[in-house]
């Protein structure tokens, strides 16, 4: 199993994600990166991050399903490689 889905990650504070009928436009303030998330699925984990202690929990939390894990760790891997997203402290409950 990928090791990601046990880390905490967050957005960026660079970032700012404005919602559209697709899904969301991220912009990095910081890189100038513009970046489409085309599934509102997607956005729904990525704004789950900064609630749940683990990328795990933010997709259990977004409501997408185990068989679907893998395709969601692609697209934040991709996100954290433009610096969407980063890792942040493990929430403690």
């Amino acid at each position: 199993m990928d090791d990601l889905l046990d880390q905490a990650w967050g957005l960026s504070p660079s970032v700012a994600l404005r919602p559209e009928p697709f899904g969301a436009l991220a912009y990095h303030f910081g890189n100038r990166k513009l970046t489409f998330l085309k599934r509102p699925e997607l956005v729904a984990v990525v704004r789950a991050l900064a609630e749940q202690p683990d990328v795990r929990s933010a997709l259990a939390a977004a409501g997408v399903p185990d068989t679907q894990h893998q395709a969601y760790v692609k697209a934040l891997r991709g996100l954290a490689a433009t610096d969407m997203i980063r890792p942040r402290e493990a929430v403690t409950a």
